[in-house]
């Protein structure tokens, strides 16, 4: 299918953010687009008026593409509970509560067909699909049933965008040691890098960018200076377990501030190639 997916170098890096700005850079240029997150960990969610739960991130990934929410653009949503519990959310629906890391035990054949009818309908449903990673495609305890990363990215047939926050430091180290941890296979998919919440002008991160592409040998295809916006976080950076009221009032506004700021700050043409399998 045609499309990208968003990988960070690390869970808060602003793949939610990018994905929601890219879908209505595209959604106003007339294509139809499919938000997608196959799994998404959250405590924070909408109740949609069929009675279905979603993630709060995809619902407003689906607000910026002009199109109506629905539960297969999350497909497997996991709750955090006290005590190490989780609710389990197939489509919307509760299929039951886990404790500790018994998911992919007792849920992961299931959740994989439900990821793979998730895609099936987005693919149906629209030009392109943004799909949304969740964390870091390199947690080598965790990549043996992946159902975030390379393994979607793999079932969907799509390239991947590498994001990496260059705000806390380290942004060099966090893309080249991902890049090192994947497989060759894995690699090839990586078609492009995007630097997040960038302090000043890009113009000043040009020796930084030749120096990524000179060592990775993928394009720099944005550097995003730092932006502030009304969307709702997906969770909380510091995992507290506050009472979460999401906001559901019209984005409109943010919607199309991102997606200026993202355009201004992106190689529109170059995405563009990377999603139709073009570069």
């Amino acid at each position: 299918m045609k499309g990208i997916m968003l990988q960070g170098t690390a869970s808060h890096v602003g793949k939610s953010i990018i994905t929601t700005a890219i879908c209505r850079m595209l959604a106003r240029q007339g294509f139809p687009i499919s938000p997608f997150k196959a799994q998404n960990m959250s405590s924070h969610h909408v109740t949609l008026d069929t009675g279905q739960e979603l993630a709060i991130s995809q619902y407003e990934q689906a607000q910026a593409a002009k199109r109506k929410a629905e539960p297969w653009m999350n497909p497997v949503l996991l709750k955090p509970l006290k005590n190490m519990q989780t609710e389990v959310f197939f489509d919307g629906e509760l299929q039951g509560i886990i404790t500790g890391a018994k998911f992919k035990a007792m849920y992961y054949q299931e959740a994989l067909q439900k990821i793979k009818q998730g895609l099936i309908q987005a693919e149906g449903s629209s030009d392109f699909i943004i799909i949304e990673g969740a964390g870091s495609p390199v947690e080598m305890n965790l990549k043996e049933r992946d159902l975030s990363n390379m393994a979607i990215a793999e079932l969907a047939d799509v390239p991947v965008l590498l994001v990496a926050d260059i705000e806390r430091g380290g942004v060099f180290a966090s893309i080249v040691g991902t890049l090192a941890l994947l497989t060759e296979k894995e690699r090839a998919r990586v078609k492009g890098i995007i630097i997040n919440k960038f302090t000043g002008h890009s113009s000043l991160f040009v020796e930084g960018v030749e120096w990524l592409e000179n060592n990775t040998g993928i394009p720099v295809v944005g550097v995003l200076p730092f932006i502030q916006h009304q969307l709702n976080e997906e969770d909380s950076l510091d995992g507290g377990n506050r009472p979460f009221q999401p906001n559901l009032t019209s984005k409109e506004a943010d919607f199309e501030k991102l997606a200026n700021h993202f355009e201004a700050n992106i190689d529109r043409e170059k995405l563009l190639e990377i999603m139709r399998g073009t570069d």
